[in-house]
């Protein structure tokens, strides 16, 4: 049987998207230790470090469903990790809240997280809990795909397929990736390599879980929270206003990208 460009396409996306499932088998552990959950959660998954073609796919409406099928496993992968370390603390806050000590290991699982997510704790006390919980908290879903979307041209761009980077990240050290074409004279940033899609989807979420210039996302976020109503992307997108120097008209454009796309995300909160 012949099948043309976007049927080749689609059976090879639907394959890399069958083996990605199948490595991404949730373990059942035998611990209530949810930081020690997060940990064999990773372990238990093969990082994804293949990135389809996309850009063979001429049909726009296969390459949105294509680019987004193959994130939506990786992103959902990490906010479960997001959700195993939040009831992990939840449960140490619970253990406070009701005048119980915590042992050596779990106060040392503790200053990993506030490690993790920059966070500078005097004392483990409900106060400095309280207030990373404000930080380690999930990323709303269709959020996370529609910017990877904007930040790497529908995963053609160069910085998707050569290093893995969906989310324009930079770094400031010498070789610690690759030189935009664009950069100007007297900058010295280059736009991050990661070993794997995974490891970029996890450094986008710890950025905006711990970066000082996302503080209104989280505030959003926790304000929501607090009134126990659904995180949703076109509230908290507001919150990426310092992810652009364009700042207003890059929220417009993720929110116009947010409209445009609704019926894409199915099955995910836009």
């Amino acid at each position: 049987m012949k099948i043309g460009r976007i049927g080749s396409f689609t059976l090879a996306l639907a394959m890399v998207i069958v083996a990605i499932f199948s490595l991404r088998v949730w373990i059942i552990p035998t611990t209530n230790d949810a930081s020690h959950l997060a940990t064999r959660f990773v372990n238990a998954v093969d990082p994804v470090t293949q990135v389809p073609d996309f850009s063979t796919v001429n049909d726009i409406v296969e390459k949105k469903k294509a680019f987004f099928d193959f994130l939506r496993p990786i992103v959902q992968q990490q906010n479960a990790i997001i959700l195993m370390e939040r009831d992990f603390i939840n449960e140490m806050l619970a253990l406070i809240d009701n005048d119980k000590s915590l042992s050596e290991s779990q106060r040392g699982l503790l200053n990993e997280l506030f490690d993790k997510y920059q966070y500078a704790a005097r004392n483990i006390d409900a106060k400095s809990l309280n207030s990373l919980l404000k930080r380690v908290d999930i990323v709303p879903e269709s959020m996370v795909l529609i910017q990877a979307a904007n930040e790497s041209g529908w995963g053609s761009s160069r910085f998707a397929r050569e290093g893995f980077n969906f989310f324009g990240e930079w770094c400031f050290t010498s070789g610690c990736g690759i030189v935009p074409s664009s950069r100007g004279s007297g900058k010295s940033h280059e736009v991050k390599v990661f070993t794997s899609v995974d490891e970029s989807v996890s450094s986008y979420m710890r950025n905006l879980n711990s970066n000082t210039a996302y503080t209104l996302l989280r505030s959003i976020r926790a304000d929501l929270r607090s009134q126990e109503l659904e995180l949703k992307a076109d509230q908290l997108i507001y919150g990426l206003v310092n992810y652009s120097e364009r700042q207003d008209a890059y929220i417009d454009e993720l929110l116009d990208m947010l409209r445009h796309n609704e019926k894409y995300l199915v099955n995910v909160d836009v």
